[in-house]
């Protein structure tokens, strides 16, 4: 999972640690963590005409986890559907406020600023690790400077509370007992308890502009619900099998677009979800963090456009170079399993009959186009290698 993603970083950074963590490092691997000759970083692909459509999509983040990557130029997680004048945002990882901001200018130089965030209508959450959710506070205290909500309440979907503590994460013959819950009594929340705590934490500066500005209480402008999980009949415990096998459920619509998701494999998150925006002009799906999962395949069935995360495996097999012991290989496997690789993502892409894959949640961040297209080893329709800002239009142009 992500999580695991920064500690293995931050244990690559340190040969010492490696050392005392049991596992070795080369220079081969120092030099694709820092951005050295075995990566080759792409310049950031143009926008192009995505103006012209009535749907786009606009990547406003491509980065994965919540590492920081010398010579990367992506941000945090993040991407808007704009469908006519509505503007929906999946996941807000860092940076994704400003982000959103600029691609909200880019397609209406003249908005005022105070009206700039108008258009945004929901935002849904894939999953709440922190490089999902980071920059959720600012897109609230800044867009209420901004217009957030002030036309129509703006919906906020995400996961429910989890119910159950994860598991300790345990390697053959070196157990680890249970540290202490953060917040015992609410070790799970959700994305009602995580935006109360938002509000909780953020109530001087509130009460401040409430009182002193006469704007509107920022808790009326948003409308927040944690997604309900159907009955599934597959479904045992969040421990016991977080992605069971289910039908796609719908969770929200409005005129523009109806929203199913389905739960995808990124244990031990619960649930973690995948979304697909149904439109007049085609369908477009996001994956959120998956190992390659057959709940997605079915949700992505014939969309015109999946974004799908990806991790590189070379990397990650060269952060625990061979040979390996029991710890090392254990940690590797976690690494890869909650996470898809260039090339199977290629491979749920054609499964589905998605007729465009663009690549995002890209780890390691700084991980250049050339490797990213190697999903078309195992993919035969239009291939994109995701890029902050980077926009792409759905279904026909516009007529002139």
């Amino acid at each position: 999972m992500c999580q695991e993603v920064a500690h293995a970083v931050q244990l690559a950074l340190s040969r010492r640690g490696l050392l005392k963590a049991g596992i070795g490092v080369g220079a081969a691997a120092a030099a694709v963590l820092l951005g050295g000759p075995a990566v080759v970083q792409a310049a950031p692909a143009p926008a192009d005409t995505a103006a012209d459509f009535d749907t786009r999509l606009t990547l406003l983040g491509t980065a994965g986890g919540p590492a920081w990557f010398p010579g990367s130029t992506r941000r945090g997680i993040a991407s808007a559907l704009q469908v006519g004048e509505h503007t929906y945002l999946i996941d807000c990882g860092d940076g994704a406020a400003g982000q959103l901001a600029a691609a909200l200018l880019r397609g209406n130089g003249q908005a005022h600023p105070f009206r700039l965030l108008e258009p945004l209508r929901a935002i849904f959450f894939t999953h709440l690790h922190s490089d999902h959710v980071v920059d959720y506070n600012n897109v609230l205290l800044q867009g209420w400077t901004a217009g957030l909500g002030r036309i129509r309440p703006v919906q906020v979907l995400g996961p429910g509370p989890r119910g159950e503590l994860p598991p300790v994460f345990q390697v053959p013959g070196r157990p680890r007992a249970a540290p202490a819950a953060v917040f015992p009594e609410s070790p799970t929340p959700g994305t009602v308890q995580m935006t109360d705590g938002i509000f909780r934490a953020f109530a001087t500066d509130l009460n401040d502009r409430i009182r002193d500005y006469l704007w509107p209480d920022l808790r009326t402008l948003v409308q927040v619900q944690d997604i309900r999980l159907p009955d599934i009949a597959a479904f045992r415990s969040p421990n016991q099998t977080p992605t069971p096998d289910m039908e796609p459920f719908e969770v929200w619509a409005d005129e523009r677009v109806r929203v199913s998701a389905t739960l995808v494999a990124h244990a031990p998150v619960f649930p973690s979800f995948a979304f697909r925006f149904d439109t007049a002009d085609g369908a477009v799906v996001f994956s959120g963090d998956t190992g390659p999962c057959r709940n997605l395949v079915r949700l992505a069935r014939d969309a015109d456009v999946l974004v799908h995360e990806v991790i590189d495996v070379a990397w990650v097999e060269q952060l625990f170079p061979a040979p390996r012991d029991e710890a090392a290989d254990a940690l590797m496997h976690h690494l890869l399993s909650a996470h898809t690789s260039i090339e199977d993502a290629g491979r749920v892409a054609e499964q589905a009959g998605a007729r465009t894959l663009v690549l995002s949640h890209v780890i390691p961040h700084n991980l250049g186009d050339q490797r990213l297209r190697e999903a078309a080893r195992h993919y035969s329709g239009r291939l994109i290698p995701g890029h902050d800002l980077a926009a792409i239009g759905i279904g026909r142009r516009r007529a002139a």
